[in-house]
């Protein structure tokens, strides 16, 4: 199959820091900023200078590189570095609570600490290469989702998507926008419809932008507009990400998925999750048990720094909803399509 090349880097690891595509600017600005220590790294995640799963595991990764070398200069026992580094660890995860991959990649991270029998350099070396690692596997497990997910595009297809699971957030490829890439490496009359996604706007100042500035032809709406163009037939179906899918299929995705997903179904659309195996948590049997982040209710009364509604009005600012289970028609992974009965299926895929 034809391999579309994007030309965005999100994170990177590089002379001793995380460089990192600043998403706080889009779309006045695409500029990098190097995260140089681990607190650093902690705000870059919660202020979503990086966002999007796959890249927020990648940032925690590099976040515990951060916190080790900084530890590594202080004169202390391997055995206080160890025990602080774990503190550091579990410390990093709290940054955004509802993006599973940043759990597992920290995990990921933390099985080095408490297994190797290295001297202080030594782990942080090991610690180094095991986020370079994953950053790198990333792109790979991005391009094999994009592959599966472009088997089920329909010729000339118009694929509606919400937020932003493109190159953006993960580290240069995407997992529903890796499925339009693929997609549109074979067959170039594919469009998109991109959610504007209030109220912090992803679809509208990153999906975007990324998509043009790879030359895939795309049409920004208003969230409320989905169902208007579904009924027109003008959507062939539906790809989005997800920041965490529980073991029975359920998937948390940014806030107004749900919506677009309840459409879908009416109008019987096709709405697929593409996400990778990090992003399902089997250790949660339903959707009920995902945490959602309540953010700020600036976000939802302002609009480049203007606020837009009365000062007084309450807020309630939920960053992500849960996609039922039985709306999804499929999850598209690194090791293929899953179905449903998706509790069997996912049970399957941790076993290829």
């Amino acid at each position: 199959m034809a391999e579309f090349q994007s030309k965005i880097r999100t994170i990177q690891w590089t002379n001793n820091c995380s460089r990192m595509v600043d998403q706080t600017k889009f779309p006045y600005e695409y500029k990098y900023v190097d995260i140089t220590s681990g607190d650093e790294m902690f705000h870059a995640i919660r202020d979503m200078i990086v966002r999007g799963a796959p890249a927020i595991g990648i940032a925690g990764a590099h976040g515990i590189v951060l916190y080790a070398i900084e530890l590594g200069k202080q004169n202390i026992s391997r055995d206080e570095f160890i025990s602080k580094l774990i503190e550091k660890a579990d410390y990093m995860k709290t940054s955004r609570p509802t993006a599973v991959n940043l759990m597992w990649a920290v995990e990921k991270q933390k099985e080095i600490i408490k297994n190797s029998t290295s001297s202080i350099d030594g782990i942080i070396k090991e610690l180094t290469d095991n986020g370079i690692k994953l950053e790198n596997e990333d792109i790979e497990i991005n391009k094999k989702i994009g592959g599966f997910g472009a088997e089920v595009v329909p010729k000339g297809a118009t694929i509606l998507t919400h937020c932003n699971a493109g190159a953006l957030a993960t580290v240069g490829y995407g997992t529903a926008l890796g499925v339009v890439r693929s997609a549109f490496a074979k067959d170039n009359t594919i469009r998109v419809f991109a959610d504007e996604t209030r109220p912090r706007q992803q679809g509208a100042r990153i999906t975007t932008l990324e998509l043009t500035m790879d030359g895939i032809p795309t049409t920004l709406i208003t969230d409320g507009m989905c169902s208007y163009f579904m009924k027109k037939g003008m959507i062939d179906m539906v790809v989005v990400g997800a920041d965490r899918i529980a073991a029975n299929g359920d998937a948390a995705n940014k806030i107004g998925t749900y919506t677009v997903a309840i459409a879908a179904k009416y109008h019987n659309i096709p709405f697929y999750i593409a996400a990778p195996l990090s992003t399902i948590d089997t250790s949660i049997a339903t959707g009920d048990e995902i945490v959602i982040e309540e953010r700020s209710r600036e976000e939802v009364t302002h609009i480049n720094g203007k606020i837009i509604c009365a000062p007084e009005v309450n807020i309630i600012n939920p960053g992500f909803d849960v996609t039922p289970n039985e709306l999804i028609a499929g999850i598209i992974t690194e090791v293929g399509i899953l179905r449903p009965n998706y509790r069997e299926s996912i049970a399957k895929a941790f076993l290829k």
